[in-house]
């Protein structure tokens, strides 16, 4: 398994619309820094940002989730592109492993089952 300083992981969902950009976003970067931040011009919602940090072994059990996963050898060339509906975007650095990935916002198992 990567060492900490050799793991990162990075997770956007959001999209431009009508109460502007709205998103969620997650980060845990190497020294166990979790950063989060959530905008919704909803109601005159304000951003929310929290950051904290979180012991090693929650470290460790996103490692073996990302490795159990084997989400490092997928290729997102024939997921949907970004749309109007809106995006994500997955960013992992694992070890000497570094991918990212983009695609449209999925909003139920349909949108699951049509993609390649």
């Amino acid at each position: 398994m990567a060492m900490a300083s050799d793991f990162y992981l990075r997770y956007y969902v959001g999209h431009k619309g009508k109460f502007g950009h709205e998103f969620l976003e997650f980060e845990f970067r190497p020294d166990g820094k979790l950063r989060y931040a959530n905008n919704s011009n909803y109601k005159n919602d304000v951003m929310i940002r929290k950051e904290a940090y979180v012991h090693k072994s929650v470290m460790e059990e996103l490692k073996r989730i990302i490795d159990d996963s084997e989400i490092t050898k997928e290729d997102d060339a024939l997921w949907p592109p970004p749309d109007r509906v809106g995006r994500q975007e997955l960013e992992i650095v694992i070890g000497d492993e570094h991918i990212s990935f983009t695609t449209s916002k999925i909003g139920s198992l349909i949108d699951v089952n049509q993609s390649k």
